[in-house]
Parts: C-alpha cells; sequence; structure tokens
C-alpha cells in the first residue's frame, strides 16, 4: 500500500482547533510557523512532543507543520496533539499505534467535548447567583 504523498488532521479543544500536516521530509516538526524546539513555555512544547515520543523512529522522515487557532495557549496544544497524532496515524497506517495511544490517552484521538456553559439569568456567570439577605 502506497503512502499519500500528504496527510491533513485535525484535532479540537475547548474553542482551539489545530490542523496538522504530515508529509515525507527530514524530521522538521513547526508548531504556528516555528520549530517546536523554540517554542515556549516549555509545558506546550513537550504536550505536543508526546505523540511523537511514543512513535519513536518512524516520526524521523516526516515533516508535520502544525497551524492552531482559537483558544488559549494550553487548548491549543491540546488540540495540536490530537491532530499530530491522528496524523500519523493516517500517514502510518498502523492499527498497534491506535491501540496504544488510545489505551495511554484517548484524548490523543478524541477530541474534547467540553465546552463552556452559557451565562444564565440571575448571577454573573454560568452557576453563580446573586446572595440574598434577610437583614
Amino acid at each position: 500500500m502506497k503512502t499519500p504523498p500528504v496527510v491533513l488532521a485535525t484535532g479540537k479543544r475547548k474553542a482551539a482547533v489545530a490542523r496538522a500536516t504530515v508529509r515525507k521530509g527530514i524530521g522538521r516538526v513547526r508548531f504556528n510557523d516555528r520549530p517546536l524546539e523554540l517554542v515556549e513555555p516549555e509545558l506546550i512544547r513537550l504536550k505536543v512532543q508526546e505523540p511523537l515520543l511514543m512513535v519513536g523512529d518512524r516520526a524521523r522522515g516526516l515533516d508535520i507543520t502544525v497551524q492552531t487557532s482559537g483558544g488559549g495557549f494550553v487548548g491549543q496544544a491540546s488540540a495540536a496533539r490530537t491532530a499530530v497524532a491522528r496524523g500519523l496515524i493516517a500517514w502510518l497506517k498502523d492499527d498497534q499505534l491506535k491501540q496504544m495511544f488510545k489505551h495511554y490517552d484517548r484524548s490523543l484521538l478524541v477530541n474534547d467535548p467540553r465546552r463552556k456553559l452559557p451565562k444564565r439569568p440571575g448571577g454573573r456567570g454560568a452557576r453563580k447567583r446573586r446572595q440574598k439577605s434577610y437583614r
């Protein structure tokens, strides 16, 4: 079975959306047009690297570009992590890898469905209410 020239994958978390492009290359990984090694803070870099570290040497010959939009930087990192993992599975076509990702952390393959509750009347937010005073 021949591998496609380019594989596109997406990931979502809260309001963040990430699009990963996987193609044959020399092992470059870019996150929002920056090399992954230069991404700060370190937490974000480690979160995006997680699926790459699990794959190991098989990811060395691949160039991965991740573009994110919306949300905050942690949401973007989680979305990027999902997109990278999905892209690697689509490129490598390995069911054992898919099982390994799912066993390690299901959010590598599945978008996080949680969303913010809408604000309701009677308070400042979704759950907070105004206090009552009887004095």
